[in-house]
């Protein structure tokens, strides 16, 4: 044998050798990932820590994870979704919203249904069918590892209900003392061939609400200050696609759609709803007090902290206006499904007092609704 090839033999053997090291290596901060119950730094650092944590936490929890030739499982850049069967006056709705809600656990849910539900929500109410949807985390270290995949499960279970997949996002993780709690990120793409706008509303039309307002900023509120309202109050968050799909299929005999206009009532409740709405349709609102759902324990509880209900967020309902002579019948569909069985003709638009909302009491005296000039209840979503 040659020195030559005795030379390349050791190099060949220190190369083989360092190419074990380096899997074993990997291999080893695999088993250290399994074993630790945190997040650290690493898991957001790129490397071979955070794809372990996409791989056995985010990866396995998500069911459905393409629409299209390229979808989560490639971890590209970005995702594809694929166009069939649309009408070609279609428009493609995109949307995007952070959510900071604190405590990221609250009752019967967490952050992760909150993010699925309000981004879902927000092609709902434009009329459009959710596609896709992306996720994007960014952790604090110390977040513990149970909670973080419970997290990613109820997002999945989500956006199961209304059959849409998760199919790209990022993650980051930053030190402990520069973040309390997770933050996710969500984006949504629908499809629509007759958007819904929320300055459609015209004088004569109804006004509706799919159910009980205040629901989900009453309960965040008392578990996170330790209020005792005795009640099981929980949340409302859910996605609305599959309780709005059916009305907004619904035409008049002209073959104009009977949905006006649409919003979904968060921060600031149906008040910076209805405020909005009124505004930019240039046209006034009335309301029924009368007419509004709540659940007592939400009155109860507002009355006693000195609150205005229709201020507070909502994560799971959708304030609708619709053509006169056609509420009962938009009623009607909403109640056949759970998320709608509460919902109620409120209110109606009106040719006077344009831009403003009015409210009449049990007792015929009227006030103006006002847009809630901040949030009486930060960070609930």
């Amino acid at each position: 044998m040659s020195l030559e090839s005795e030379e390349l033999r050791k190099l060949r053997e220190s190369k083989a050798l360092k190419a074990v090291r380096t899997r074993e290596k990997k291999h080893g901060k695999r088993r250290q990932y399994m074993k630790t119950n945190t997040i650290s730094l690493e898991h957001g650092a790129g490397g071979e820590v955070m794809q372990a944590l996409i791989g056995e936490i985010i990866l396995k929890n998500f069911r459905n994870r393409s629409a299209g030739s390229i979808g989560l499982d490639s971890l590209d850049d970005g995702s594809t979704v694929r166009l069939e069967n649309f009408n070609s006056a279609s428009e493609l709705v995109l949307t995007t919203d952070s959510h900071v809600i604190t405590p990221a656990f609250f009752p019967d849910t967490n952050i992760g249904r909150l993010a699925v539900s309000g981004t879902i929500n927000d092609l709902t109410v434009m009329g459009a069918k959710p596609l896709a949807l992306t996720c994007a985390v960014i952790v604090p270290e110390g977040f513990p590892i149970h909670e973080f995949e419970e997290i990613i499960k109820t997002m999945d279970e989500t956006a199961a209900e209304v059959g849409v997949p998760i199919i790209t996002g990022d993650t980051k993780t930053v030190e402990k003392t520069a973040l309390d709690s997770i933050i996710l990120n969500t984006a949504g793409l629908g499809i629509t061939d007759s958007p819904v706008r929320d300055s459609g509303l015209k004088p004569g039309d109804r006004l509706l609400v799919t159910g009980t307002i205040g629901d989900h900023g009453i309960s965040l509120m008392a578990h996170r200050e330790g209020f005792d309202f005795e009640t099981d109050l929980v949340s409302d968050s859910a996605p609305l696609w599959k309780l709005i799909e059916p009305v907004l299929k619904l035409r008049t005999p002209e073959g104009e759609p009977v949905v006006t206009a649409m919003k979904d009532p968060t921060r600031g409740g149906i008040a910076n709803a209805l405020n909005e709405m009124a505004a930019k349709a240039g046209a006034g609102i009335l309301l029924e007090e009368d007419l509004i759902p709540y659940k007592p324990a939400v009155t109860a509880a507002c009355e006693m902290l000195g609150l205005d209900p229709l201020e507070v967020a909502n994560e799971g309902k959708a304030v609708i206006g619709v053509k006169a002579g056609f509420e009962e019948e938009v009623i009607s569909i909403l109640r056949q499904h759970p998320y709608g069985k509460d919902a109620a003709l409120i209110g109606e638009v009106t040719a006077e007092n344009k831009g403003e909302v009015i409210l009449r009491n049990r007792f015929g005296g009227m006030r103006y609704v006002d847009m809630p000039a901040g949030d009486p209840i930060p960070r609930v979503c």
